[in-house]
């Protein structure tokens, strides 16, 4: 089977969780014999050149020298174009036009569209709906898998932030919700991570009301449901880091709900473990969260700022604690599988465990507020064993739902199905 994977950005350096889902996945896909060429868009040639070498082990890189557009002139022209902001920054005509060229020149059987910001580079013949063209051309069908609820993310933003930045969160996630019921619909197959996001796709596709068509005898639209690959094991840090326990948060800043969580956990959560736990330390990882970008330290806060980590084994330290304290999330948390994976326990908001089926007690701890953090971390301090006892069910369930292999033979049904049927983002086709 060949595959044309169309993606917003290359899956290295698999540096947050949206690159190394797609790592894992291409990683398991090729280990099962599909041949996949990736189309992407990297910022300068020697980024492309590095990870095209790395890409290369597993699949063809086609990827394209391409930078986004100035934030001024993207808001302008979404609101120009009345497409969501984060749909037309990812607008790439190089990328569409490379994916088109491939698609002219070879043969693929289907396509694959990571994340429904990409979808706009997937020439309009293959789409059905109002993101189609079916008057010409060669149909091959898409298969998109979204990697999250992108509207949901907005309005819980909107919900959080005030003013004016409040008002543009709300904007984009009505903006965004019609995307993607567009998006939904235009895809032979869409795809999600969990059941919850599968249910919400579900209902923006069927939604009538702020497009005008269909009205009440809407048919529900399926989406299959594919769990995120994740080894049960990786290697774990070969060094601690300082503090007893070490607590580490680790976020990609250019996500805002990583934003938020870290301000959340540093001024309101942070004061309340650290008072509770007299020789806990917090190990912050990201660049743009701290005051500096050097790794400077609040010594009397306990706190240590660090850059991004080149190793991730530096992050997953032995003796640690993983802390996810995010208040707006969707799709699911890689960070939490790879902690379960390099033998790291887990405190989440409820939230941020949402979509894994983990149950408070077994695979992790959860804590919504600052008292329950601080109380989780005295736990895994205090009680002997549960530190163990959660990392080796966190592992069971990774064994159980996300192993590469069953994920990589899902998919693979999944791409013949949409080869096999027809009309694609039509309900009976699936």
């Amino acid at each position: 089977m060949r595959v044309l994977w169309i993606a917003t950005k290359p899956p290295w350096p698999a540096v947050d969780g949206g690159r190394l889902v797609q790592w894992l996945t291409l990683e398991a896909l090729a280990a099962a014999g599909v041949e996949t060429t990736l189309v992407a868009p990297v910022p300068t040639v020697e980024e492309a050149r590095a990870a095209s070498e790395r890409l290369a082990l597993f699949l063809e890189p086609r990827l394209v020298v391409a930078r986004p557009m100035p934030t001024a002139w993207t808001l302008l022209l979404s609101r120009l174009e009345r497409h969501p902001f984060s749909v037309r920054r990812h607008t790439q005509p190089r990328v569409a036009r490379e994916a088109a060229r491939l698609l002219s020149a070879r043969r693929f059987d289907v396509i694959h569209v990571e994340q429904v910001q990409a979808l706009r580079q997937v020439p309009a013949t293959c789409l059905a709906g109002e993101l189609g063209a079916r008057s010409g051309g060669r149909h091959l069908p898409v298969v998109l898998r979204a990697q999250n609820v992108e509207s949901d993310i907005w309005s819980a933003v909107g919900a959080v932030e005030g003013g004016v930045r409040g008002l543009v969160a709300r904007s984009e996630a009505r903006r965004f919700a019609r995307y993607e019921r567009r998006a939904v619909r235009a895809a032979a197959i869409p795809v999600a991570f969990t059941r919850e996001d599968a249910v919400r796709l579900a209902a923006l596709a069927a939604c009538a009301a702020s497009e005008g068509s269909g009205g009440e005898n809407e048919r529900p639209y399926p989406i299959e449901v594919v769990s995120a690959p994740f080894p049960r094991n990786l290697p774990g840090g070969d060094r601690e880091l300082a503090g007893s326990p070490a607590v580490v948060f680790l976020g990609s800043p250019g996500w805002l709900p990583n934003h938020d969580a870290a301000s959340w956990f540093r001024e309101q959560i942070w004061p309340q473990v650290a008072g509770r736990n007299r020789g806990a330390w917090l190990h912050v990882f990201g660049e743009g969260f701290g005051p500096g970008r050097d790794g400077s330290t609040g010594a009397t806060e306990r706190l240590t700022f660090h850059p991004s980590p080149r190793d991730l084994r530096t992050v997953f330290a032995r003796g640690s604690i993983m802390v996810v304290p995010l208040r707006i999330a969707s799709g699911i948390r890689m960070k939490i599988l790879e902690a379960w994976s390099r033998g790291v326990p887990v405190v989440a908001t409820s939230i941020a465990a949402r979509g894994l089926d983990a149950t408070d007690g077994r695979e992790l701890l959860l804590a919504d507020d600052p008292q329950g953090f601080a109380e989780a971390v005295a736990r895994l301090t205090e009680e002997p064993g549960l530190a163990e006892r959660l990392v080796a069910r966190g592992r069971a369930r990774l064994a159980e739902r996300h192993d590469p292999g069953r994920v990589a033979e899902q998919l693979i049904r999944i791409y013949r199905e949409a080869a096999g049927g027809e009309g694609g983002g039509q309900p009976d086709a699936r």
